[in-house]
Order: structure tokens, then C-alpha cells, then sequence
């Protein structure tokens, strides 16, 4: 989407330009979360991979997670992570 614009050519004192526009693919998953069982007092990782860089949302339920010392959000590129550390029942 960044290289729409106008462009022109020139040549001497003669022009013409045309408007690129780009339409933006939609986002995937190409790799999509995997089920996990953990044991209470550990941490779990959860990854996911998209196939463009886009920022990425966690939820649990209803519930957007935000970062904490119980929580955090790691993004590369395409590839996404959520570690929860100090797993307890009810984070399931």
C-alpha cells in the first residue's frame, strides 16, 4: 500500500502521469494456534503465523488480554506469541 501514489515521467518538458492505487491482501493464518495441556504452576507458550506482518490481538473468551508479569505478547514479522506464566486452573 505504500508505493500507491502518483508517478510521473519526464522527458524534457514533456509529462504524463498515471495514479497507482494497491489494493491490501487480506491476512491469514498460515499457522493457526495449537491446543495445549499444561500442568497447574508452569507456563505455556501459544504461537501463530499470518501471512503478512499485522498486528495481532489476544483474548481470552470475551476478554483482550493486556501485557503483565502473567502475560506477555511477542510479535516478529508474521509470527506470533502469547507466553502465560504461573498457569492455574481457572486460566483455562
Amino acid at each position: 500500500e505504500s508505493d500507491a501514489g502518483d508517478y510521473t515521467c519526464v522527458c524534457g518538458d514533456k509529462q504524463s502521469t498515471a495514479s497507482l492505487t494497491v489494493h491490501a491482501l487480506p491476512v491469514f493464518f498460515k499457522e493457526e494456534l495449537k491446543n495445549e495441556e499444561v500442568q497447574e504452576g508452569t507456563s505455556v507458550s501459544l504461537h501463530c503465523e499470518l501471512t503478512k506482518a499485522a498486528p495481532v490481538q489476544w483474548k481470552i473468551g470475551p476478554k483482550v488480554l493486556k501485557a503483565s508479569d502473567k502475560y506477555q505478547m511477542r510479535q516478529s514479522g508474521i509470527a506470533a506469541e502469547l507466553v502465560i506464566t504461573d498457569l492455574e486452573v481457572k486460566d483455562t
